[in-house]
């Protein structure tokens, strides 16, 4: 699949300082994916810079489109799988 760069997730990555390659290869081959059942995105979580990051995404046709990108611990993650928040994909 084709990753769609919107103005708004190049503005984040430039912001936190993420490299667009390297939120590309994590949203494309990561093992580690929940489904977020509050905001309704799917979620792909990866090292950026050694930094643990969790990027939501959405899947149109043959188009992956990243929104945004956030730091997370390991914690955070595990709490949200713990509330239901986050599923296994």
């Amino acid at each position: 699949m084709k990753c769609v760069w919107t103005d708004y997730i190049k503005f984040k990555a430039e912001l936190r300082g993420f490299n667009i390659e390297d939120i590309e290869k994590i949203v494309e081959y990561s093992k580690e994916r929940y489904f977020d059942t509050i905001t309704g995105r799917s979620v792909a979580v990866g090292r950026c810079k050694n930094i643990l990051v969790m990027i939501p995404y959405e899947i149109e046709s043959d188009s992956i489109i990243p929104v945004t990108i956030h730091a997370i611990t390991r914690k955070q993650i595990n709490f949200r799988i713990k509330t239901g928040r986050f599923v296994y994909e």
